[in-house]
């Protein structure tokens, strides 16, 4: 049985359909996160984000990233 439901994003507050009974399909599938981006992102929120915000968050943490080691 799939179990697909609406959540509100912990960061933006938009409303999305999470699909975890089948996350292949969920849209959070199609942002792919190395282990460090994962904590970075588990580390502020502890439920579901919108695929923008996982976007975001994953170029945030590049950014971050550079800075720390170009400084």
């Amino acid at each position: 049985m799939c179990f697909h439901e609406s959540k509100k994003c912990e960061r933006c507050n938009s409303i999305f359909e999470c699909k975890a009974g089948t996350i292949m399909q969920c849209q959070c599938y199609a942002v792919r996160l190395t282990l460090e981006e994962r904590v970075y992102v588990e580390n502020r929120f502890s439920d579901c984000l919108c695929i923008n915000c996982l976007q975001e968050l994953k170029n945030e943490y590049t950014t971050f990233k550079e800075k720390f080691i170009f400084e």
